[in-house]
C-alpha cells in the first residue's frame, strides 16, 4: 500500500524505492519481479465440484431431503426415494453452480488490471531510458510509467509530472465525477481527507479521463489498495430464505429421526410389538416432513420469475433471490443514476448582489460554446452542456478568437471572443475561489462573494463563477497568464437532474414497508439536496466515516450500525426511527461494511448498483440488483437484472417475491400443522389400540393425496394484506403456530378415534380394523381440506379452494372404490359419516376461533 508515501515528497519516494526519473534497468526490474511477485491480485482457492456439492449437504433443508430419501429407500419405497434423492442432487448442483458463478465474477474483476502499460526501462545503468509496452503483471515498485487518456492505472503510483490529468476512481471511491490529479509535493503530514483525495496519488483500477502524466510505481499486486479492498469483501452469508428455513428444518430433522425409535420402544413396552411396527414408524416419520416443499418452492419461484420477466422485464438470475426480495426491508441504492441522472442542470444564475441575473447565464454559455469549439477537448464538459441547454442558442453572435481550456491546477477555463472594434473579451469561468482571485475586488467584497458561493454550495449545489475582461485586440495566442484584472459577473448554480419517476417509486417502496438507504460517494450536501428535490423532506445525512467499523460493532453495538444506517430498528418487523436516510462519502468498502452491518442487525438487505465499484456490495447483500445497462461484471454478479435502472421495477419485483413467499409460507403452515397433528394422533392411537391405527401403505397413500393437493399453493393468489409488509418466516413464531394448530388437529383426530372406538363393536375384529382405517383415512383428508381453506386466509375460491374440494372428494370416494380395497379399506356405513360430520363441524368452529385469536395477538 502507499501509506508510507502519503506524506513524502516525490524525491523521498524515489529514494525509498531506489529508483529515479529515468526508471529501472531491465536487470533491476527482473530481480524485483522475482522477489515481490507479479502485479496481479491474489487468486483465492477454488474448490472442486465434488467438494462444493458435499458442502451443500450441510444445509439443513438439503439434510431433510437426504434423510427423507434414505428413509424411503429403507422401507423399499423406491419411487419416492429416487424422486427425493434426485431433488437433493439438483439442490447441490444449483448451490455449486452459484458458487462457481461468484468465482467467475471475481475472476472478471481481477481481469480489470490485465493488459499492458507504458514503462520507461533501461538496458543498462548508463543507457538512456526507452518507453515500451510491458504486461501489467510485470510491473514492479520503482518502475516509471506513462499515463494517457483511456489508460487504466496499472498499479498504485505517485505522480512525478502531469498535465491536465483527471481520473475516474469510482472503482475505489464510488464518486461518479472525474477527480483532478497533479504532481505536487506534499507537507510532512498526510491530508486529512484520505489518500483517495490526495492529488499526487493514483490507484490501481482507476481510469484516466483526460490529460497525461508520468508516475513512479509504489505498490503492486496484493499491496495495492485495489487488492486490499478485494480481500475485504466478505462472501455473502446465508440468504433470507436460508435463514428462514434453518431453524425449522433442524427441528424437523430431529423430530423425524426420533420418531421411529420412540414408536418402536413404546410399542415394544406397551403392546409387545417389535420390529413389525418399523414400517409404520418410518411411514409416520415420512408423514411429518413436507416432502413437496422443493417442488412448491421451485414452482412458486419459477412461475413468479416468469411472470415478472414477461410483465415488467425483470430477470431473476437466482431463483431463491425472488423469495429474498419478498423479505427485503432495507434497500440500499446509489444516488447517481437511480435518484438522479448522471448530468447536471442549471438551477439559478445570480448576480453579485445574489439576485437572479440572466446575463450571467448568457456570458457563461458564450464561454462554454467557444471553449467547446476551439479548445479541442477530448470530451464535452457536462457543465458546459448544461449551460448551453439552459441558455439556448448563444455564442454564435460573436467571433471566436481563442480558448484556454480547463486545467485542474488553476480550476478555470477561458474563451476569448471579438468585442467592439479593436477589443477582445475574455470570458472566464471556474471555481469561485480561483475566479474571484483573478478579479479586481477589494478584500471585503471578495469575502462577501466567497460567502455567497459557500452558501449556495452548502445548499448542495455546484457553483460556477463567471467573470469577463475587455482587452485590446492582439494576434498573439492567449494563455492562462492573461486571466487577471477580471470583472466579476456572478454565479451559476447547478443541481443533479432528477430521474423520472424516482419520487413516485420511493413512495411506492415506502408503502411496501421498505426503508431506503442512499449510499453515495458524493458530498453530504449534494446528497441532501437531491433528497429534498425528490420531496423526501429534511433528511438526516451521515458520513461513511462515522459508521462504526466491524471491530467497533462487536456484540450489542451491531445495533449501532443499524441505528446509523437503517434507523434504530429492533428487528425486521419494526419500523425505522430517527436515523440518516443518506450515508455520504461512501467508498465501495464502506458500502460492503454498511450492508454487512444491516444484515448482522437482522435485516434482509437489497442493493441496487450498476458499476464496478458496486460489485462487492452486490455480493454482500441478500439480493443484488443491477440494471441491464450496468457494466458486465456488475450484471454478472447481480441476482436480479432490471430492463432499466428504475425503482418502480424494483417495487414490482418485491411484490412478485412477496406473492411467491406468501404462497410458500401458506404451504408450510398448512402442511406442517396438519402433518404434526396427524403424527401426534397416530402415535397416541398406536399406543392405545390393539392394532395399528393405519397401515403403512395407507399412511403413504394419504400423504400422496395431501401432497398432490398442496401443489395448488404454487398457483394461488395470496390475500392483499400479505403483500404490504416484508415476508419473513421467523422460526420460533412459526413453530409456535404449527404446534398450536397441530395440537388442535390432533385433538380432532383423537376425537374421531374416540367416536370410532365407541361405535366399533362388531363381531369381526378384522372388519372393525378395516372400518377404523377407512374412517380415519377419510377424516384425515377432510380435516386437511379444512386446514387448507381456513388456515390459508383470503378468498375460498381459486386453485386452493378447488384442490381442497378435490381432496375431500378423494377422502370420501377412495375407501369404497377398487383402489380402497387394494389398500385394505372399505366403505363406511352412513351412520359413520354423520359422526364424522359432527366431529368435523366442531373442529371447523374451533379452528376458526383459534385462528381469529392468533390474528388478534
Amino acid at each position: 500500500m502507499v501509506s508510507e508515501d502519503e506524506a513524502a515528497t516525490s524525491l523521498q519516494v524515489l529514494r525509498r524505492l531506489d529508483t529515479g526519473p529515468r526508471g529501472l534497468t531491465e536487470a533491476e526490474a527482473a530481480a524485483r519481479l522475482a522477489g515481490l511477485g507479479e502485479n496481479t491480485p491474489p487468486r483465492p482457492h477454488t474448490d472442486s465440484w465434488p467438494v462444493r456439492c458435499a458442502r451443500a449437504l450441510r444445509d439443513p433443508f438439503t439434510a431433510v431431503l437426504l434423510t427423507l430419501g434414505l428413509v424411503s429407500a429403507l422401507v423399499a419405497s423406491w419411487g419416492t426415494a429416487v424422486v427425493i434423492l434426485a431433488l437433493v442432487a439438483v439442490s447441490c448442483g444449483l448451490r455449486a453452480a452459484g458458487e462457481r458463478r461468484a468465482d467467475r465474477s471475481m475472476a472478471a474483476l481481477r481481469a480489470l488490471v490485465a493488459g499492458t502499460a507504458t514503462v520507461l526501462r533501461r538496458s543498462g545503468a548508463d543507457t538512456e531510458p526507452r518507453a515500451r509496452e510491458v504486461p501489467v503483471a510485470e510491473l514492479v515498485p520503482g518502475d516509471v510509467v506513462r499515463l494517457g487518456p483511456g489508460d487504466l492505472v496499472p498499479a498504485d503510483v505517485r505522480l512525478l509530472r502531469s498535465r491536465g490529468l483527471t481520473v475516474h476512481q469510482a472503482v475505489l471511491t464510488g464518486e461518479s465525477a472525474p477527480v483532478a490529479k497533479a504532481a505536487v509535493d506534499v507537507p510532512a503530514a498526510p491530508g486529512a481527507a484520505g489518500p483517495f483525495q490526495e492529488p499526487y496519488l493514483c490507484f490501481q483500477g482507476s481510469g484516466v479521463a483526460s490529460g497525461s502524466a508520468t508516475a513512479v510505481v509504489v505498490a503492486t499486486g496484493a499491496r495495492t489498495r485495489f487488492a486490499v479492498a478485494q480481500d475485504g469483501a466478505a462472501p455473502r452469508g446465508a440468504s433470507a430464505f436460508d435463514r428462514s428455513v434453518h431453524g425449522i428444518s433442524w427441528v424437523l430433522v430431529r423430530f423425524m429421526l426420533l420418531t421411529p425409535p420412540l414408536v418402536l420402544m413404546a410399542n415394544a413396552a406397551l403392546r409387545g410389538r417389535g420390529l413389525e411396527t418399523l414400517p409404520f414408524a418410518v411411514a409416520v416419520a415420512v408423514g411429518l416432513t413436507p416432502e413437496m416443499l422443493p417442488v412448491i418452492v421451485t414452482t412458486c419461484l419459477a412461475r413468479g420469475a416468469a411472470l415478472l420477466a414477461r410483465a415488467h422485464r425483470v430477470v431473476v438470475r437466482r431463483l431463491p433471490a425472488l423469495h429474498d426480495l419478498g423479505a427485503v426491508d432495507v434497500l440500499c441504492i446509489d444516488k447517481t443514476g437511480t435518484l438522479t441522472q448522471d448530468r447536471p442542470v442549471v438551477e439559478r444564475a445570480l448576480g453579485p448582489d445574489g439576485d437572479d441575473d440572466p446575463e450571467v447565464l448568457r456570458w457563461a454559455a458564450v464561454g462554454a460554446w467557444w471553449t467547446l469549439q476551439l479548445a479541442e477537448l477530448p470530451a464535452p464538459d457536462a457543465l458546459d452542456e448544461a449551460l448551453l441547454t439552459a441558455a439556448g442558442p448563444v455564442g454564435e453572435e460573436y467571433d471566436g478568437i481563442g480558448a484556454v481550456p480547463f486545467a485542474p491546477e488553476r480550476r478555470t477555463a477561458t474563451a476569448v471572443v471579438a468585442g467592439t472594434l479593436g477589443t477582445h473579451v475574455l470570458v472566464t469561468k471556474g471555481a469561485a475561489e480561483d475566479v474571484l482571485g483573478r478579479c479586481v475586488l477589494d478584500p471585503a467584497e471578495r469575502e462577501r462573494l466567497l460567502g455567497l458561493a459557500a452558501r449556495e454550495a452548502g445548499a448542495g449545489l455546484r457553483v460556477l463563477a463567471v467573470a469577463t475582461a475587455r482587452v485590446p485586440a492582439r494576434t498573439r495566442p492567449y494563455t492562462a497568464a492573461d486571466e487577471h484584472g477580471l470583472a466579476f459577473r456572478g454565479l451559476v448554480t447547478f443541481r443533479d437532474a432528477l430521474a423520472p419517476g424516482a419520487a413516485e417509486a420511493l413512495r411506492g417502496l415506502a408503502d411496501l414497508g421498505i426503508t431506503i438507504r442512499i449510499l453515495t460517494g458524493d458530498h453530504p450536501a449534494t446528497a441532501a439536496r437531491a433528497c429534498r428535490d425528490l420531496g423526501l423532506g429534511a433528511v438526516e445525512v451521515g458520513v461513511a466515516a462515522d459508521v462504526p467499523r466491524p471491530a467497533e460493532a462487536a456484540g450489542p453495538s451491531a445495533g449501532s450500525i443499524a441505528g446509523l444506517t437503517a434507523g434504530s430498528i429492533a428487528g425486521p418487523s419494526a419500523g425505522p426511527s430517527a436515523g440518516p436516510v443518506v450515508v455520504a462519502r461512501c467508498t465501495p468498502a464502506d458500502k460492503v461494511r454498511i450492508v454487512a452491518g444491516l444484515r448482522a442487525a437482522g435485516h434482509t438487505v437489497g442493493f441496487l448498483g450498476d458499476g464496478v465499484n458496486d460489485v462487492y456490495a452486490l455480493r454482500a447483500a441478500d439480493v443484488g440488483i443491477a440494471p441491464r445497462t450496468a457494466v458486465d461484471l456488475a450484471r454478472e454478479t447481480a441476482d436480479v437484472v432490471l430492463a432499466e435502472k428504475d425503482l418502480g421495477a424494483v417495487g414490482h419485483a418485491v411484490t412478485a417475491g412477496r406473492r411467491s413467499s406468501a404462497n410458500i409460507a401458506s404451504y408450510l403452515r398448512v402442511t406442517l400443522s396438519s402433518n404434526l397433528g396427524n403424527v401426534i394422533a397416530m402415535l397416541s392411537a398406536g399406543l392405545l389400540l390393539p392394532f395399528l391405527p393405519m397401515l403403512p401403505v395407507q399412511v403413504l397413500a394419504q400423504n400422496l393425496c395431501f401432497d398432490a393437493a398442496q401443489l395448488a399453493f404454487a398457483y394461488d393468489r395470496p390475500a392483499p394484506a400479505a403483500l404490504r409488509r416484508p415476508t419473513v418466516l421467523r422460526p420460533r413464531a412459526f413453530l409456535r403456530f404449527i404446534t398450536g394448530f397441530g395440537v388442535l388437529n390432533a385433538i380432532a383426530d383423537l376425537a374421531t378415534f374416540g367416536v370410532l372406538a365407541l361405535a366399533l363393536r362388531g363381531p369381526d375384529a378384522l372388519d372393525d380394523q378395516a372400518v377404523f382405517h377407512s374412517a380415519w383415512f377419510t377424516e384425515n383428508l377432510l380435516t386437511q381440506a379444512l386446514v387448507m381453506l381456513l388456515l390459508r386466509g383470503g378468498s375460498r375460491r381459486g386453485p386452493v379452494g378447488r384442490a381442497a374440494a378435490a381432496l375431500a372428494a378423494v377422502g370420501l370416494l377412495l375407501p369404497p372404490g377398487p383402489l380402497g380395497g387394494a389398500l385394505g379399506m372399505t366403505g363406511l356405513p352412513p351412520a359413520y359419516h354423520v359422526l364424522l360430520a359432527a366431529v368435523l363441524a366442531l373442529y371447523a368452529l374451533a379452528l376458526r376461533a383459534v385462528r381469529a385469536r392468533h390474528h388478534r395477538r
